[in-house]
C-alpha cells in the first residue's frame, strides 16, 4: 500500500496519493514510465516498479535534510536591550567613578570625602539598570501569553518581534486556505431528476471505492441520511471512472470521456460542467440507462474565514503570495475566491523554499504560512515560519508560530500582537533611557552649585523601584489588547 522507495514504474497503472509530500488531496493518475516517491500511498490499482533512489536519496530525505539546513542558518536576532546595556553599565561606572573624583577634590572643606561616596554611591543606585533589564523580557513574556489566549503558539522571542515587521505572507492552498480535503460543492440536475435519487445512486456505486472524489459523494450520501443502494457487475475504468448495475438500470458516474465512450449526451450540462471546472471544481457526471441525470461539483473546498483572513492581512499593508503544488486554472480560481493577486502555481515541494529565498533576495521579509511536510522546508527558510496546528508534526516542528485554531486568522492576529508588543518595548526603553538621562546627573549633583541640593540615596532607591514598576505596569497593558478588533 504504502511505496517504500522512489522509483519508475515499468508494469501496471495506479492512482497514487502523494498528499503526504504535495500537500494537495487529489490522487495522481501513475502510468508506465511515471515517477512514484516513497512515503506515497497507492490507492487503486497494482504496479510493478523500479527503485531509484532509497535512504537518504529520496525525496522524502532531502526535504528532511533542506529542513535541518534552513533552521540551522536562520541568523538569530539581536536583543536592542543587551546591545545597550553593553554600553549604558560602563558608561555608568565611568560617570559614577568622575563623580566621586570631582567632589573629592573639589567638593567642600571637610566634607569632601563624604559627599563624593555618597554622590557615587546615588549614581550607581538610580541608574541601576534593573527597568532597561526589564523592558524587553516583560513585555515578550506578556506578548507571548495574549497570542497563547488567542490560539497562536510562538516559540521565542525572536519570532515575536519579527512577526511584526514582515513584507509578505506566502499561503499554501491545499489545508491552508482550503480544508484540505474534497467535498461536495454542487449539484446541477438533468430532465427530472432530483438531488437526493442521483446524489444516491452516485454514493451506490462508490460506497466500496476509497477515491477521495468517490469519498465525497459517500460522505455526501451520509449527511443527508441516504441509505444506499447494492451496486452489481461494478467495473472501474481506469483514468475515466465507474460503472455498475443499480435496480437493474446501468449506472455510470465519471468525467465526460467516460460518457462520450458509452454515448451519452452531456451538452445539457457541457457549460455547467466547464464552468465548475473554472471554479476549481472537479466535475462528476451521473448517467442512468444511457441518460445524463446530473453533474456533481467536487473541490477542495475554500475555509469559511480565510477570505477575511486574507483581507485583514492586506489592510495591515502586506503583500500576500498563493504558492501551490495545484496547477494553475485551480490556483487561479481559489485565488480570485479569496482576494489574492498573485499567484505562484505547479511548484515542486523542493522548489518552494527556493521561491522564499528569491522574495527574500529582493528585499522582502518573508512569512511563509503552511501544514504539510512539504511545506517544511520553506516554513524553515521564511523569516517566520506559520504551521497550521492541524497539519503534520514535521511542518509544526519546522515553524516558528503554531497556529492551534487551525484558522488564518491566527497569522494577523500573530502580526498585530507583535507589533504591539515591539511598540511596547519601545516604550519601556524610552521610558528607561529618559529616567537616567534625567537621573544620573541629578544624581552626581549638578543641581548642588545652583540651589544647593543633594539627592538623597534612599530617594534614588525609590525612584529606581518606581522606574521598574512603571515598566511592569506598562507592560500588562498588552494584557488587555485585542487583535483584530480595529478589522
Amino acid at each position: 500500500e504504502r511505496i517504500a522507495v522512489d522509483g519508475d514504474i515499468i508494469e501496471g497503472h495506479s492512482s497514487v496519493d502523494e498528499s503526504m509530500l504535495t500537500g494537495e488531496p487529489m490522487p495522481v493518475q501513475k502510468q508506465l514510465g511515471d515517477r512514484v516517491v516513497a512515503g506515497a500511498i497507492n490507492k487503486l490499482g497494482t504496479f510493478l516498479f523500479r527503485a531509484r533512489r532509497i535512504g537518504k536519496d529520496t525525496a522524502l530525505a532531502q526535504i528532511i535534510e533542506m529542513v535541518r539546513a534552513a533552521q540551522s542558518s536562520k541568523p538569530a536576532i539581536g536583543r536592542l536591550a543587551d546591545k545597550v546595556s553593553s554600553i549604558f553599565v560602563p558608561t555608568v561606572l565611568i560617570i559614577a567613578v568622575l563623580t566621586f573624583l570631582a567632589w573629592f577634590n573639589f567638593g567642600p572643606s571637610g566634607q569632601a570625602t563624604t559627599l563624593a561616596i555618597v554622590t557615587m554611591m546615588t549614581v550607581l543606585i538610580i541608574a541601576c539598570p534593573c527597568a532597561l533589564g526589564l523592558a524587553t523580557p516583560i513585555s515578550i513574556m506578556v506578548g507571548v501569553g495574549k497570542a497563547a489566549e488567542f490560539g497562536t503558539l510562538i516559540r521565542n522571542g525572536d519570532a515575536l518581534q519579527l512577526a511584526g515587521r514582515l513584507d509578505t505572507i506566502v499561503l499554501d492552498k491545499t489545508g491552508t486556505v482550503t480544508e484540505g480535503e474534497p467535498s461536495v460543492t454542487e449539484l446541477v440536475l438533468a430532465g427530472d431528476w432530483g438531488e437526493n435519487d442521483v446524489l444516491q445512486l452516485g454514493a451506490s456505486i462508490e460506497q466500496g471505492s476509497e477515491h477521495p472524489l468517490a469519498e465525497a459523494i459517500v460522505n455526501a450520501a451520509r449527511e443527508r441520511q441516504l441509505s444506499l443502494l447494492t451496486a452489481e457487475r461494478f467495473t472501474a475504468i481506469a483514468g475515466r471512472g465507474v460503472a455498475a448495475d443499480i435496480e437493474g438500470r446501468r449506472v455510470l458516474l465519471g468525467n465526460q470521456q467516460l460518457m462520450r465512450e458509452n454515448d451519452v449526451d452531456t451538452d445539457v450540462l457541457d457549460e455547467v460542467a466547464t464552468a465548475m471546472t473554472r471554479r476549481a471544481q472537479t466535475p462528476v457526471f451521473v448517467a442512468v440507462a444511457g441518460a445524463v441525470a446530473g453533474v456533481i461539483g467536487i473541490a477542495d473546498a475554500i475555509k469559511d474565514d480565510s477570505h477575511a483572513a486574507i483581507r485583514r492581512l492586506q489592510a495591515l499593508g502586506l503583500k500576500v503570495v498563493l504558492l501551490t503544488g495545484d496547477n494553475k486554472v485551480t490556483a487561479d480560481a481559489v485565488a480570485q475566491q479569496v482576494g489574492i493577486d498573485l499567484v505562484v502555481a505547479d511548484v515542486l515541494p523542493q522548489d518552494k523554499a527556493a521561491k522564499i529565498a528569491s522574495l527574500q533576495g529582493q528585499g522582502e521579509r518573508v512569512g511563509m504560512v503552511g501544514d504539510g511536510i512539504n511545506d517544511a522546508p520553506a516554513l524553515a527558510s521564511a523569516d517566520v515560519g506559520f504551521a497550521i496546528g492541524t497539519g503534520t508534526d514535521v511542518a509544526i516542528e519546522s515553524a516558528d508560530i503554531t497556529l492551534m485554531r487551525g484558522s488564518l486568522h491566527g497569522v494577523p492576529d500573530a502580526i498585530e500582537i507583535s507589533r504591539q508588543t515591539v511598540r511596547n518595548i519601545k516604550q519601556n526603553l524610552f521610558g528607561a533611557f529618559v529616567y537616567n538621562t534625567l537621573g544620573i546627573p541629578v544624581a552626581a549633583g549638578v543641581l548642588f552649585p545652583l540651589i544647593g541640593i543633594l539627592l538623597n540615596p534612599m530617594i534614588a532607591g525609590g525612584a529606581m523601584a518606581m522606574s521598574s514598576l512603571t515598566v511592569v505596569s506598562n507592560a500588562n497593558r498588552l494584557r488587555f489588547y485585542k487583535p483584530g478588533a480595529d478589522s
